[in-house]
């Protein structure tokens, strides 16, 4: 465990050299510390063995909560420069917006969202010349009580991105929710429906990352 310059913390996986993988979370309206992600942990634990010339580095933000997004897009960019390579951003929800601020980082070369939170107003220009993937779930809203993003919020973003200048893609997943894994109240990680898609999906993208 690393503690970043902002007082967030890194968790690393894997001693590749060929790059990073900086994993970001998501997050929701109350200030409330920062917890690893569930989905980001279960994706980690399986990709990571596949890929052993890049390192995965998770980032537990200091508060996480889209009302303090520039708090965790500090934390995120503070990972990034802790690793010192060049990056691929993973965010999972609010982590697709936090992602999308740190593209303009030299070091950053694509942005891979899943099940992203990309608000109309968030600035998608830092992606400009860069690459960018969304994979979301068919099923996935916001309900009442339960955390969710809508697919069609995430295209509009993609299709804003790619105006600005982006390398573009957008993956559905037919039956996925929101995520990968929930952390069960004994700390176990529970599959959630179809995560092996959203599996190939990511995999994908590393191979086209660890190859350069």
């Amino acid at each position: 465990m690393t503690l970043l310059a902002t007082g967030a913390e890194l968790r690393r996986t894997g001693e590749g050299t060929v790059g990073a993988v900086v994993c970001v979370n998501g997050g929701q309206a109350r200030d409330v510390e920062g917890t690893w992600s569930a989905s980001l942990e279960w994706l980690v634990r399986r990709v990571a063995p596949r890929f052993p010339e890049l390192s995965f580095a998770e980032v537990r933000y200091r508060v996480k909560s889209w009302r303090r997004l520039e708090w965790c897009v500090e934390d995120a960019l503070a990972a990034i420069a802790e690793v010192g390579t060049r990056t691929l951003i993973v965010g999972f929800s609010m982590g697709g917006a936090v992602g999308i601020a740190t593209a303009g980082e030299p070091a950053v070369e694509g942005v891979v969202g899943l099940a992203p939170w990309i608000p109309d107003q968030l600035d998608v220009s830092p992606l400009s010349g860069k690459r960018i993937v969304v994979v979301h779930g068919t099923l996935d809203r916001p309900l009442p009580g339960i955390p969710g993003v809508s697919p069609g919020l995430s295209r509009r973003g993609v299709e804003r991105a790619r105006a600005a200048g982006a390398t573009a893609s957008y993956v559905l997943v037919q039956g996925g929710v929101h995520g990968l894994a929930l952390r069960a109240p004994w700390g176990a990680l529970l599959t959630l429906p179809r995560a092996a898609r959203w599996v190939e999906a990511v995999e994908e993208e590393l191979r086209r990352f660890a190859a350069g």
